[in-house]
């Protein structure tokens, strides 16, 4: 078009093409793809569908609090109105909570040269180690059934389509034959997983078994991360063991043996090679994240800690009946379809053949039998469940395991048209 007076006007600059539409109205892809948090929707489940008095087998807790000593000491410092309470910590934790650490670290875990960052639990511990050490391109070996945290992790940066997916024993514990078959293929593993004691299978690696994970990655030139959340939950005769090199990262937890879930307190045990190499990434990732963990969670991880392993060793035997009485709730499903009870805090079982849909029969617990547990599916293997034992003081856990236990001798009795019929009839939604 010609402006007034016939000189030819300036082309206009044509409007930018609209951005190519993207999964989820433009939602990371990585987040999208990643499952969402099992725990989240079985709370969900109970408030909306479980009748009043429905209790939980499903989320991974404790029911004592922390030491009294360690509540005490955080009242001192509230009391106290310490300015410094409110300000930024040191990003890697408090020095003094961290050189407790590293000497409970050689005490307990005869790990030396191994340095210390304080984390807000596990979980964000075994995230700071993902993002520090994985390309969205590296392969990550992890065992079915998985912690579903740990997969979620790695999802969200970018390596859900390069996970390996060990298979397990009929015990339960790792099949290592597998691992050392992958890290010797053309394509290893740049990072592989473990969790022991199990979280969700409840089983102990033997120490020749941890050994053996850590020269096959040693050999391999492979990173071994090793979650040693219910390092404290060993049942029988058994004995947790930690594997020592500088390809062996482990992690650590105070949410379970002391109780302190809300006020998440974790740490990430690293090789400190003299370089400072590797605790330069961490503190990148951690900056970025918490800044720094929280200040008073700190002191009363700290006072926690100098109440000695024998606090922690009292609280734990006293779930040795809550075990019993789950190994018992779970035993319609027949003895040979159950692992665990050897550590960490679960019961992992297989439903009847035919009962594949675990989300349904969680859903179905719920509503009919009043009691919640977890979803193997969530883990990676469905047609099977976890079941935790240390959610609820003795009195309460028989109850629970009492309801699990009628409603799985149903299941197997009556099969999945019950459940369906049932689920059916009460106009339920597929669930989650």
């Amino acid at each position: 078009m010609a402006q007034a007076g016939g000189a030819a006007a300036a082309a206009v600059p044509a409007e930018p093409a609209a951005p190519p539409a993207r999964h989820g109205a433009g939602v990371s892809q990585r987040v999208q793809s990643t499952q969402p948090p099992c725990v989240v929707a079985t709370k969900k489940l109970m408030a909306q569908k479980g009748a009043e008095g429905t209790l939980s087998l499903a989320q991974g807790i404790v029911h004592w609090q922390p030491p009294a000593a360690a509540l005490q000491r955080a009242a001192e410092l509230v009391a106290s109105g310490d300015p410094a309470l409110s300000q930024y910590g040191p990003d890697e934790g408090l020095p003094e909570l961290r050189q407790a650490l590293r000497e409970k670290l050689e005490r307990e875990n005869g790990l030396t040269g191994y340095d210390v960052m304080v984390t807000t639990g596990a979980n964000q511990a075994f995230s700071n180690v993902v993002l520090a050490l994985l390309d969205p391109s590296d392969r990550v070996a992890l065992y079915k059934p998985f912690y579903f945290n740990h997969l979620m992790a790695i999802s969200m940066t970018g390596g859900g389509d390069n996970v390996a997916f060990g298979p397990r024993q009929p015990s339960g514990h790792p099949d290592l034959d597998w691992l050392a078959a992958e890290l010797a293929g053309p394509n290893p593993p740049r990072l592989v997983v473990l969790t022991n004691p199990c979280n969700p299978t409840g089983t102990l690696m033997k120490p020749e078994e941890v050994e053996r994970a850590a020269a096959l990655c040693a050999e391999a030139g492979a990173w071994l991360v090793l979650d040693n959340t219910y390092e404290h939950f060993v049942f029988g005769e058994g004995r947790h063991h930690c594997a020592a090199g500088p390809h062996v990262i482990h992690i650590f937890s105070f949410s379970k043996a002391y109780g302190m879930m809300g006020w998440r307190q974790g740490y990430i045990a690293f090789p400190e090679d003299g370089t400072g190499s590797l605790a330069a990434q961490l503190l990148k990732v951690q900056d970025t994240i918490p800044v720094c963990p929280t200040q008073i969670s700190q002191h009363v991880a700290l006072e926690a800690v100098r109440q000695g392993r024998q606090w922690v060793t009292d609280q734990v035997k006293g779930l040795v009946s809550n075990r019993e009485a789950l190994v018992d709730a779970l035993s319609p499903l027949g003895a040979e379809n159950v692992v665990g009870g050897e550590g960490a805090i679960y019961l992992f079982a297989k439903l009847p053949e035919g009962c594949e849909d675990d989300n349904a029969v969680v859903q179905w617990l719920v509503m009919k039998h009043k009691v919640c547990i977890i979803p193997g599916s969530s883990c990676g293997l469905p047609g099977h469940v976890r079941a935790a034992f240390a959610n609820l003081k003795p009195d309460l856990c028989a109850e629970a395991a009492a309801r699990l236990k009628a409603g799985l001798t149903e299941l197997v009795r009556d099969g999945m048209p019950a459940v369906r019929n049932y689920l059916d009839e009460q106009g339920a939604a597929p669930w989650p």
